[in-house]
């Protein structure tokens, strides 16, 4: 198992923004409430040691890491319906790298959160 910061491993989305320096829970704890304002039942948990949303399955996800943070948006369609306004962010697969000095706008992270239920129940 893989151990959180300071070789904690954090149990709760509280937990794990207490591990981060301050300038990275800043810009963490702001992506947090953008997905819980535009998820408001979405259920938050930690799962593969990070900050996840579950709503009707697997919603989105947050971690930081040395140097940069990440937004996992869990479908690759949704950086392709988005690529113009993700363009100052590196992205990858499912994720988008960020930093508290780059943040991402809350308005994309709302977008991308509504896509995200949509598809989720769309599969139900």
């Amino acid at each position: 198992m893989r151990k959180g910061f300071k070789g904690i491993v954090p149990k709760t989305v509280d937990e794990y923004l207490e591990l981060q320096e301050p300038e990275i829970r800043s810009a963490l704890e702001k992506l947090r409430k953008t997905i819980r304002s535009a998820a408001p039942k979405a259920e938050e948990i930690i799962s593969y040691q990070i900050p996840s949303y579950k709503y009707n399955g697997a919603l989105v996800h947050f971690a930081a890491f040395k140097d940069h943070c990440s937004f996992f948006v869990v479908n690759k369609q949704l950086l392709k319906d988005f690529e113009k306004e993700l363009q100052p962010y590196k992205t990858s697969g499912t994720t988008i790298h960020f930093t508290p000095e780059n943040p991402l706008p809350a308005t994309v992270v709302k977008e991308i959160v509504k896509k995200r239920i949509i598809q989720n129940k769309s599969r139900l």
